[in-house]
């Protein structure tokens, strides 16, 4: 016996990609039981492209349009939410599907009730819908080694290092929505869900694209940088401040999983590792301004595998050392 899938759709001024991404989802060798499309206020033709789609759709398709914008987040937070399937999978506007994503999806919740939510891997377009020639996890850094961690129970160790779980990609279990909501309109629904259900449950990966994930600049999240210039313009950007936010968001994480620990059965040892990463992430915070004065902290953080565990090894000690 299958499952009942429902799509969450996000959209906003998505008129130029968005008709051929609703087109893959009606096309899909195992067609989802619902559509749910949350439109954020688009002041283009996406609306009426979801309008008309609906009408021919064969499935039935939601359309809600938001009397006023509550950005990326808390609009994902409200098409999930309108969801009526066992399982959802989460939709960008301008990506496109593969005939055999939801299919291999719901084939990968039925081998096991402890899988709590899958991912996949994605090609990467450009917009012009031309393959870049580079598998999304690729732009991630997400190796096979940290593959291999996710396959044997250790997702939160990779998640605490980096966010490697893009929405686009992701399905999980709705009645374990209700545990994990709301999330914070600061955070992205995709870090946010991800880590959390990895402390509940299995987090399954399938190691194969199953869709075409575009890249582009009108992006709320980007991909990691891919060229020497971006990498050290992002490797700038990110100082004192950005380590900030990133104690902020795994605090509100930490408080979470206090809160509804019943609800989540590897709670303590997320909050042990949150622990750490919050150190880590002082220490970084708080290096001094002269490179010298450094040296004392960024030796503690690499004798103790902070830099490894906790950030992106030789290259976060790299910039700490040279270009901050």
């Amino acid at each position: 016996m299958g499952l009942s899938i429902s799509v969450a759709m996000c959209s906003f001024n998505g008129e130029r990609f968005l008709s051929a991404q609703l087109e893959s989802i009606a096309t899909q060798d195992r067609p989802p039981d619902e559509l749910v499309v949350c439109d954020d206020g688009s002041s283009d033709g996406s609306i009426e492209i979801v309008r008309e789609f609906a009408q021919s759709a064969p499935f039935p398709t939601r359309l809600v349009v938001n009397e006023k914008n509550l950005g990326s987040t808390k609009n994902f937070e409200k098409a999930i939410s309108l969801c009526q399937g066992a399982i959802v999978a989460l939709a960008d506007q301008d990506d496109v599907w593969y005939r055999h994503k939801l299919g291999r999806i719901e084939k990968t919740f039925l081998r096991s009730g402890a899988i709590v939510a899958v991912f996949s891997d994605a090609d990467l377009i450009d917009d012009d819908s031309r393959l870049l020639g580079l598998r999304l996890w690729n732009a991630f850094s997400f190796d096979t080694g940290e593959q291999g961690w996710f396959t044997n129970g250790r997702a939160l160790n990779v998640l605490v290092k980096h966010p490697v779980v893009t929405g686009a990609t992701m399905a999980f279990r709705r009645d374990l929505f209700d545990i994990v909501a709301p999330i914070p309109a600061n955070d992205i629904h995709d870090r946010w869900i991800s880590f959390l259900l990895a402390a509940r449950g299995q987090v399954e990966i399938i190691a194969h694209p199953l869709m075409q994930y575009r890249r582009h600049e009108g992006q709320q999240e980007g991909l990691s940088p891919l060229l020497p210039r971006e990498l050290m313009t992002q490797a700038r950007s990110r100082g004192a401040d950005f380590h900030l936010g990133e104690i902020a968001r795994f605090r509100q994480l930490y408080d979470t999983l206090g809160k509804r620990r019943a609800y989540f059965p590897y709670a303590e040892y997320a909050q042990k590792e949150i622990e750490r990463k919050i150190s880590h992430l002082t220490n970084r915070a708080r290096l001094p301004r002269s490179r010298v004065a450094r040296i004392p902290r960024v030796l503690q953080e690499t004798f103790n595998r902070g830099y490894w565990r906790y950030s992106a090894g030789w290259n976060s000690i790299a910039k700490d050392l040279v270009i901050r």
